[in-house]
């Protein structure tokens, strides 16, 4: 499985330990940046990381800035994206297997290392439950991208 993943300067640290974890776990990554602490526009590293998931490149996204809720809203005016800023194991699970989300936003304020580890683990191993009440709510979001 391949995951694109980017970040802003507040995100960088968390970012760098996230990639560790993915190639650790046995996972392909994309670094799409940033690549420093410099500052920089959450913006530019949401583009490259949707484009990834909606063209098929990349299984699954992460994007990290200092809230998430940049990350969140520029990612989720791509069409086919659903993003979610996650911030707990079991909001995690629920976004996948209820809302089929893929791109999981962290906040680099909120999460330290370790629950990040916990949360992409479980985003990422997380199917989607496929119910027929989930799969008709999912149709409905993507009414709303026409």
């Amino acid at each position: 499985m391949l995951i694109s993943i980017g970040s802003d300067h507040a995100g960088y640290g968390l970012k760098e330990g996230v990639i560790s974890y993915l190639k650790q776990s046995g996972f392909e990554v994309i670094d799409r940046g940033t690549y420093t602490t410099d500052s920089c526009d959450y913006c530019d590293f949401a583009k490259p990381v949707t484009h990834d998931v909606v063209t098929d490149v990349a299984t699954f996204g992460i994007l990290i800035c200092h809230t998430g809720i940049g990350m969140s809203i520029a990612a989720n005016k791509v069409k086919g994206i659903r993003a979610a800023l996650v911030s707990s194991v079991d909001n995690a699970f629920l976004t996948r297997s209820h809302n089929d989300a893929n791109i999981l936003c962290l906040s680099a304020k909120d999460i330290d290392l370790d629950n990040a580890k916990q949360i992409v683990h479980t985003f990422i191993n997380t199917k989607f439950s496929c119910e027929e009440r989930h799969e008709r709510r999912i149709n409905k979001v993507k009414e709303l991208e026409k």
